[in-house]
């Protein structure tokens, strides 16, 4: 039997799919970004046609290369979590676009629900906060915009689902409604303590349980692909949102292990086994991933802005021609200045959770430059990232005297901007070889679940690292650089 694995790994600006073979090594891929769309300010929409449309194409073309279904063994899906479809199950077709994480129309609607006092029976229960990131009052403001929405959905005729789902719908021919906990965790409706949906948190955002999906684990049985769509059945064994994918593809198995992932936005996600922690820090807790029944939690920031930032450099103000020029540019700033970009553009996430925060540019002088502009954009990832690693050390005491942050996605690639991570946060940062580690992740949840990949701890002897950073930034330099960044942070807040 082919050890071959496809994996769907479904983003925020594009579709991706790889073919990994039984040694983790992609031996297909193919790639097609797809038009954002943003009708009013803090509003953030995709076509859930360009969604489907990308991620079929990328996965004919990557199967076609590889030999057809026949050397596929699984396939595996991961996904840009907490963005909202809803579908009408009588034709398959979603009644609105689909609403973005990023999107943030909901902010009113979760100030109130804050308001009632929701929040604590929302944290205690999800491990979430009442935040328009979301899906929750995603589902209730389709619901509530779209002419006839909420009868149909009362009437069973509707569907929710994050990508995931909707993918899975799609590729199953509408045979299969479904999603994994991790997905589940991330729309204020799961307990992620008992699993299952929690009919009060569902009763408070007016979210009929008649829409929603089954909640399967990770690795699991998701029912098999069309034949008609790739010319023979593939069987659909695994599904993680993107963070917990590439928590896994980083073999962070162990309590205490983190990775940070590096795309639109950047996520921490650190391990903490059996034992959902609350956090003091306004961090969230959320399901890692759940096998065999057994559920993995972890402490998870998230950063709105991250790759986003230098895409703004790029494609917003003109001053790069392409994204890898950004780290070229910082190395070639001029060192006197003192330049701090907050990229607050759709608020603020973890810790400061503002939603009403714009981004902000402090220092700015008649000499600053594109150079000092890249590299006010790279730092403040790094700096973002200091946050979340400060809070989760806060949370889980013990663990920062050994830090070592795994890292992935496509701004990692930049060795001026790990080394700066590596400054700001006084500890090494390792990058892996195999930089896919999302959808490498996806990968092993469906070889797992096929039969055709190692076990957890045969998957982690594999893991290996390309490179090693080390902090070499002089501890005085090191505290004014962050000191600049908490003043600038506190002078964009918006309360």
């Amino acid at each position: 039997m082919s050890a071959n694995v496809l994996a769907i790994d479904q983003g925020t600006t594009s579709s991706r799919a790889i073919v990994f073979d039984g040694d983790y090594r992609n031996i297909a891929v193919a790639q097609e970004e797809f038009a954002q769309h943003f009708p009013a300010s803090g509003w953030v929409e995709h076509e859930p046609e360009d969604i489907w449309d990308t991620t079929l194409r990328t996965a004919k073309a990557v199967v076609a290369e590889v030999g057809g279904p026949g050397a596929i063994a699984a396939l595996g899906i991961t996904n840009q979590r907490e963005t909202t479809v809803i579908w009408d199950r009588r034709t398959g077709k979603a009644i609105h676009r689909a609403i973005v994480w990023q999107d943030r129309r909901t902010a009113d609607r979760c100030a109130r629900l804050k308001a009632d006092g929701l929040e604590p029976t929302v944290a205690a229960r999800t491990g979430l906060l009442l935040d328009p990131y979301f899906s929750g009052t995603k589902i209730g403001w389709i619901l509530d915009h779209v002419d006839g929405a909420r009868a149909a959905a009362e009437a069973g005729h509707l569907a929710f689902g994050t990508v995931d789902s909707f993918l899975l719908w799609r590729l199953t021919g509408g045979t299969v409604h479904a999603t994994d906990a991790t997905n589940a965790s991330r729309t204020l409706l799961f307990d992620i303590h008992k699993g299952d949906w929690d009919d009060e948190l569902l009763a408070a955002l007016d979210v009929p349980r008649t829409l929603l999906p089954e909640v399967r684990d990770s690795s699991a049985d998701f029912g098999e692909t069309v034949p008609d769509l790739f010319g023979g059945a593939i069987a659909i064994r695994g599904m993680a949102g993107d963070q917990q994918a590439a928590t896994v593809g980083q073999a962070c198995f162990a309590p205490g292990m983190v990775k940070s992932t590096y795309g639109t936005g950047c996520f921490a996600v650190l391990n903490t086994g059996p034992e959902a922690v609350t956090s003091q820090n306004r961090l969230l807790t959320t399901i890692a991933y759940r096998l065999d029944g057994r559920t993995t939690y972890a402490l998870e920031g998230s950063i709105f802005i991250a790759g986003a930032a230098v895409q703004w450099l790029r494609d917003g103000l003109g001053v790069i021609a392409h994204a890898d020029q950004s780290g070229e540019f910082a190395a070639e700033a001029d060192p006197s200045h003192d330049v701090v970009l907050v990229p607050a553009f759709t608020g603020l996430g973890a810790p400061h959770w503002d939603a009403d925060a714009r981004g902000a540019l402090y220092g700015i002088t008649r000499a600053t430059g594109p150079r000092e502009l890249a590299h006010a954009a790279l730092e403040s990832v790094c700096f973002q990232t200091l946050d979340l690693i400060e809070a989760m050390h806060r949370d889980l005491p013990g663990h920062d005297a050994d830090t070592v942050l795994r890292v992935d996605g496509g701004m990692v690639a930049s060795d001026w901007t790990m080394q700066r991570l590596a400054d700001i946060l006084d500890a090494p940062v390792d990058r892996p070889v195999v930089l896919e580690t999302t959808a490498l992740g996806a990968a092993w949840l469906a070889g797992r679940g096929a039969g055709v990949w190692p076990d957890m701890d045969g998957f982690s002897a594999s893991w290996r690292r390309d490179r090693r950073f080390e902090p070499s930034m002089a501890p005085d330099v090191r505290a004014a650089r962050i000191a600049r960044w908490n003043d600038a942070v506190r002078r964009t807040l918006s309360r």
